[in-house]
């Protein structure tokens, strides 16, 4: 009989953890969740990292000895992490042809407003890993669209991060197919992954203090099942058919931040209603354990969404305006991330004065 983790994986939905720590890799902890726990990928974000660094001495020879400083060097710490971590992905990698088995980078948030510069890092970044399965993380904002399809059509695999609505999915993946569509057209290969990551439970935190008892931790799911009906949809029309059968990926649908965060609610909440085809969910360690423990797939995700309309609507009419909280949604995430950053490095700097000092 398989366990819950194995039953996800069988239904075509991959199992990646949201974490990474210089411990999770050295103590074999990763290893094991791949072997026992069905785990296919990885992604990593500034909050992880600088959780990572700020809270072990593991980091701390990297640092002291490192000839760089500032950003280069958070890139050196993060980068000798992810490549061990795309080590122990690749066999399912090339296993499944490159569809599962990767991990992920991001480019600097401080960047999300700047399309330019954000290419031009998603390049170097990619080119600098030296791994082929390491996505690049752009934010699906406004400006990180135009970012997400150059870097597509320079053969990046992205990670389009920081989506929280159908709409903004859809523009990802609008960005996506053109670049695609460009590359076919200038002759290039089209197989270049992609990877859209949709983030959950964020709605439930927010709509939490506003919406009825009965509503209370169902609109990240509501959400999350409107979109998969435009992946569904998407994956059939002709436009995209034309460029499969161009040799182009689907650019598969992430589950993120499915975490539960009310205490009140199930550990498994997100996990379980989210289990569908052609997918991704990536969770926290604690997660995970708990999944693997005690979850089960009772269903899965209809393609056309079922009436999930009807249960939106609701919250319409209990006062949530979708597309605003989305923007709002979007534009916090993207600011928490920064402050991560801005933090991790002057957690980076501190720590170097203070081995300095030591010596």
């Amino acid at each position: 009989m398989m366990d819950s983790t194995q039953q996800l994986h069988a239904h075509g939905q991959s199992i990646w953890l949201d974490n990474i720590t210089r411990n999770l890799l050295t103590s074999g902890t990763l290893a094991r969740y791949i072997d026992q726990l069905s785990v296919t990928g990885l992604t990593s974000n500034p909050t992880i990292f600088d959780k990572a660094i700020e809270g072990s001495d593991a980091y701390d020879e990297t640092i002291r000895t490192s000839a760089e400083s500032g950003e280069p060097l958070l890139f050196e710490l993060a980068l000798d992490d992810l490549r061990a971590a795309a080590d122990l992905f690749r066999p399912v990698h090339e296993q499944t042809a490159g569809m599962d088995g990767w991990v992920s980078l991001e480019v600097s948030p401080d960047l999300a407003n700047d399309a330019t510069m954000t290419v031009a890092e998603a390049v170097r970044l990619h080119a600098q890993a030296e791994r082929p399965n390491l996505f690049i993380k752009i934010p699906g904002t406004r400006e990180g669209i135009d970012a997400i399809e150059e870097a597509i059509f320079r053969g990046v695999p992205v990670n389009v991060t920081l989506l929280f609505s159908c709409r903004q999915y859809l523009a990802a993946a609008e960005a996506y197919l053109r670049g695609i569509e460009r590359r076919i057209a200038a002759g290039s290969d089209a197989a270049v992954r992609s990877v859209a990551s949709l983030f959950v439970s964020r709605w439930d935190v927010a709509a939490a203090g506003a919406v009825p008892p009965e509503l209370r931790n169902r609109l990240g799911i509501a959400v999350a099942t409107q979109t998969y009906a435009a992946y569904c949809e998407l994956l059939a029309s002709d436009r995209w058919r034309r460029l499969q059968d161009a040799g182009a990926d689907p650019q598969r649908l992430l589950f993120a931040s499915t975490g539960t965060k009310d205490p009140a609610a199930s550990d498994v909440l997100y996990v379980e209603a989210l289990a569908a085809d052609m997918t991704i969910n990536t969770m926290p360690d604690t997660t995970l354990l708990a999944f693997a423990d005690h979850g089960r797939v009772a269903g899965l995700l209809r393609d056309d969404g079922g009436d999930v309309d009807e249960t939106l609507a609701r919250f319409t009419q209990a006062g949530i305006d979708l597309d605003v909280l989305a923007l709002r949604l979007q534009q916090e995430g993207t600011a928490a991330f920064s402050a991560s950053w801005a933090k991790l490095l002057a957690c980076i700097a501190r720590k170097r004065e203070l081995l300095a000092a030591a010596q």
